[in-house]
């Protein structure tokens, strides 16, 4: 633990951010780091609460919490940086962007500020990456085996690490031009800068991943040829299917999934060349959100950089409540409101809302029809259900549309098919305990398997696949 008494010290202090004004004008990060002292201060608010839930039952990676705070406050970094690269294997990642749920599981959040271990643990690895500490695990013995990791997103990143440290060869193939991902596409460089990624490739490179992008695999290489190339395959091709909104007018101009949006903005700020008739430019333009989580908060940062001239996001939800209420205890997640840095910045929201109908002016988007629910309390099976509000249609001004309603499940494309891959009840690759699928040799993680999830869950998902595909090869 820290200082026994440090909970009792020391108030909770969260890093600043660059001003709004300032941080509109650019895509850099938005975060700042606390001053050492202050950090070491933090961890010492960890508590000598005997079972940490913070490890137990907030983080998926079952990071050593208490152990990494417990070293920095005594000023031991370098061993801090080994106990959380023993289980998180891109601390720099969810140090960022993770939304913490080790920290609502904090035993000191029953009734206090929770511990700040998300900055704790960004700047640990930050720490590690400036004074050198983080460099190649070179296995000392090859296996001999092949695998092929299909997808570069958090798992495939991930379990192509941990199988190259085990002497495997790994081939990490991804369909976009640049490794990453979800990481590299789908997240702002204001959340997420992308020298980020590219300094842990180097070192995965270093340590025997051979990347390979621009290659869809399914249609580039065959499901056949891997099989024949490989001794085994590991799909952890995320959730990349959007939930559409099949309402009139949907075929409008100017209505795009967000992650059309999000990929695109990336790709521009990392300078690649896009066509002009195709740039989807929120400059100038009303902007309406469709849907509440991250995905359609990036949507409202990315648009407000571009210089939109009004962003309104809407949410078929009731409002959150601003305390957890009886039946959602500490440590479960709070279903309560929050506010993103990118509302923060400039957006109106509006919750219980349904959207009706699409209105068009010659051929594109200009306002929606919507109107306004009342929803019922949950009947005992948990399921809530909704009804209109009459007499309260009303319209929203709209040039540009985001359809941010979270994703479905794995693409079902080549690959699946052609290996004939049995999918559950939501259309997920259908896995056993040990992350195998129908097809034998064939392992599946990630969002790919289990519908879209958090990046820590990825993280593990693929560590834990890894570990068993280790098993499979060795047996």
């Amino acid at each position: 633990m820290g200082k026994p008494t440090g909970f009792m010290e020391f108030t909770r202090i969260d890093p600043k951010k660059r001003p709004v004004k300032q941080r509109l004008k650019d895509y850099k990060e938005i975060e700042l780091s606390l001053p050492i002292e202050k950090l070491t201060n933090q961890a010492a608010r960890c508590m000598d609460c005997g079972i940490p839930f913070c490890h137990a039952f907030g983080c998926p990676l079952y990071n050593l919490i208490p152990d990494f705070n417990d070293l920095i406050y005594k000023g031991h970094w370098e061993k801090a940086l080994e106990v959380l690269h023993s289980t998180n294997n891109f601390p720099e990642v969810t140090g960022r962007i993770c939304p913490a749920p080790c920290e609502t599981a904090c035993t000191l959040s029953i009734n206090e500020p929770a511990v700040t271990i998300r900055q704790i643990e960004h700047q640990i690895i930050e720490r590690g990456w400036q004074e050198g500490w983080i460099k190649p695990q070179v296995p000392s013995v090859k296996s001999g085996k092949k695998i092929a990791v299909i997808g570069s997103g958090p798992a495939g990143l991930a379990a192509a690490q941990q199988l190259a440290r085990q002497g495997h060869e790994v081939v990490l193939y991804e369909k976009d031009n640049r490794i990453g991902g979800l990481l590299r596409y789908g997240i702002p460089d204001f959340k997420l800068k992308k020298s980020i990624l590219d300094r842990r490739m180097e070192q995965m490179a270093a340590e025997g991943v051979i990347f390979e992008p621009n290659v869809y695999v399914g249609k580039d290489v065959s499901a056949a040829y891997l099989k024949k190339k490989f001794n085994s395959i590991l799909i952890t091709a995320g959730a990349g299917t959007p939930r559409n909104l099949n309402i009139p007018g949907r075929d409008l101009k100017g209505i795009y999934f967000a992650m059309e949006f999000l990929a695109q903005n990336n790709k521009r700020v990392a300078g690649d060349d896009i066509l002009t008739n195709r740039i989807i430019d929120a400059k100038g333009k009303n902007v309406v959100v469709i849907g509440g989580g991250d995905t359609g908060s990036d949507c409202i940062g990315t648009s407000n950089r571009q210089g939109a001239k009004q962003v309104t996001q809407i949410e078929l939800l009731p409002k959150p409540p601003e305390e957890r209420l009886e039946d959602n205890p500490w440590p479960e997640w709070p279903q309560t409101l929050r506010t993103s840095s990118s509302q923060d910045e400039g957006c109106k929201r509006m919750w219980s809302i349904n959207t009706k109908k699409f209105v068009s002016e010659k051929g594109k988007v200009k306002k929606l029809q919507c109107v306004k629910l009342k929803w019922a309390k949950p009947d005992e099976n948990g399921r809530a259900s909704f009804k209109e509000i009459k007499d309260s249609e009303f319209e929203i001004k709209a040039d540009l549309v985001f359809l941010a309603m979270g994703f479905v499940h794995v693409e079902h494309g080549p690959l699946v098919e052609d290996y004939n891959l049995q999918l559950d009840q939501r259309g997920n690759i259908q896995t056993d305990d040990n992350y195998r699928t129908s097809e034998s040799g064939v392992f599946a993680a990630g969002d790919a398997a289990t519908g879209a999830s958090l990046v820590v869950r990825a993280i593990n998902h693929g560590r834990c696949a890894a570990e068993e595909i280790d098993k499979f090869l060795m047996e």
